[in-house]
């Protein structure tokens, strides 16, 4: 029964709109798969949401990105740039209006609310764990997200299906497509991007190496520990063309230091792998480093909001993983297994026919 619906919430139209049309490529349709929502906002901020049609025995896919700053609604008088705590508040009243009506509701959160706060320490809050269990509770059946900070964080739901996919093979393909590479040296920018990094490397059959942060425990700025140094450990980068591989790039102050280290060590070149680009900090700190020859270009995805106006920089390249989402919404409305979609044999290929 072809019974999908795909709820793309505002902070994520326009991946939703190109879902639509490669869903209907993947299934041979000509239909309109996004379902009809108006969420509103009143003057005080507080906000509700209601569904405009029919979900009765639907397949519901909720699509969010609760990083999307570029969001804006008017509140008291001013313009008010919504943060993810309203996003995912947006995520739950959604399923709240769902609840009841629909035969499924898969969620799909790319960038997984609070993911870098997965794990309590001392007197902290356990924000992730937390979120998935009100998700849980709310009806969800099914939570898909792309390259989540720590996995694990799944043992908060231990009864629901908690999907982690990553990008990589569609980030590489447009890598290898794109660069002409030799050498290839992947680093992980910290110990705690070393199995991603280890990944990549066997991708691409080659070597990884890693960096270990040191820090300043006596201080705190910005809810971190200061590093003092970064200390690189693995084989010689010397005429390498390094690709640093992570998760989330936030301020990329750490990145940018790591991509200078390795061009004074005698790199060939320097590409920067996130799946998240959040440029908490901005922009001019790439704009200056890439002037200064500190790296050759960043690879990111569209999973989560980036300004357009940064998508025009020169050393900035987008990936787009909206067949992506097409792809797991099909798969798992025809119940079959996700693994096919992490297959080698594009990355193979281009291998070859780069001689890599």
């Amino acid at each position: 029964m072809n019974n999908i619906k795909i709820v793309a919430l505002d902070n994520i139209k326009e991946i939703g709109l190109e879902v639509n049309v490669k869903l209907n490529k993947l299934r041979k349709t000509n239909k309109n798969y996004i379902l009809d929502i108006n969420a509103s906002r009143f003057s005080n901020g507080e906000g509700k949401v209601k569904i405009e049609e029919s979900i009765r025995e639907k397949d519901i896919y909720l699509l969010a990105d609760v990083g999307n700053y570029g969001i804006t609604y008017n509140m008291h008088g001013f313009t008010h740039h919504m943060a993810p705590d309203e996003h995912f508040q947006d995520i739950k009243r959604t399923i709240s209006a769902i609840s009841g009506y629909s035969e499924k509701v898969t969620l799909i959160m790319p960038l997984l609310y609070q993911s870098r706060q997965h794990k309590r320490k001392g007197r902290e809050s356990a924000d992730c764990a937390i979120a998935l269990q009100e998700l849980q509770n709310l009806g969800v059946d099914h939570i898909i997200t792309f390259d989540a900070h720590d996995p694990t964080i799944s043992n908060a739901i231990p009864n629901l299906p908690f999907e982690n996919i990553y990008p990589t093979n569609t980030i590489l393909e447009e890598l290898l497509t794109k660069e002409e590479l030799k050498n290839i040296l992947v680093i992980s920018p910290d110990m705690g991007a070393t199995e991603r990094a280890r990944y990549f490397a066997e991708m691409l059959d080659t070597n990884v190496g890693a960096f270990y942060k040191r820090r300043d425990l006596t201080k705190v700025v910005n809810g971190k520990n200061p590093i003092i140094e970064h200390t690189y450990m693995g084989p010689s980068v010397k005429g390498c063309d390094v690709l640093i591989v992570d998760d989330m790039i936030a301020s990329g102050t750490s990145m940018l230091e790591v991509g200078e280290r390795l061009k004074h060590d005698g790199a060939r070149k320097v590409f920067f792998i996130s799946t998240f680009s959040l440029f908490t900090e901005g922009i001019d700190m790439f704009d200056t480093a890439y002037k200064n020859h500190c790296f050759d270009k960043l690879y990111t995805t569209n999973l989560s909001y980036i300004p357009d106006e940064y998508k025009k920089k020169e050393w900035l390249s987008t990936v787009n993983c909206s067949n992506n989402i097409a792809e797991i919404i099909n798969t798992l409305h025809e119940g079959t297994s996700l693994k096919e979609l992490n297959s080698k044999e594009k990355i193979l290929t281009l291998r070859k026919e780069k001689n890599l």
